[in-house]
């Protein structure tokens, strides 16, 4: 919302600057380790992200092997994944990894 004022001359000035509310939630628990951990790893569509999840995922596979890795991909990196997918994959995986390849 914006606020206005007006000047002696009589103009009107809006200040577009407005308020901005925001709700506080907590973040999730942290696991101890990821070694044996369900990993989601959610791809926004962009090739550079794909890129660097593949990468992420291989080094994690080196240094603390889970015991499942699931990929799932948006639809589009330009709109928000859909609340069925989110709640899969929060369903299926202990862990979530995302990137945004631009």
């Amino acid at each position: 919302m914006s606020t206005q004022s007006t000047l002696p001359s009589g103009q009107i000035v809006f200040d577009p600057r407005g308020t901005v509310t925001s709700e506080t939630v907590a973040l999730a628990p942290r696991i101890e380790t990821l070694s044996g951990a369900r990993i989601g790893v959610l791809d926004n569509s962009k090739w550079n992200a794909s890129k660097l999840l593949r990468a992420t995922i291989a080094r994690l596979q080196l240094e603390s092997p889970p015991s499942a890795v699931t990929q799932y991909t948006k639809e589009s990196f330009s709109r928000v994944a859909s609340a069925a997918l989110l709640d899969r994959i929060a369903a299926e995986n202990d862990v979530v990894i995302t990137a945004i390849g631009d």
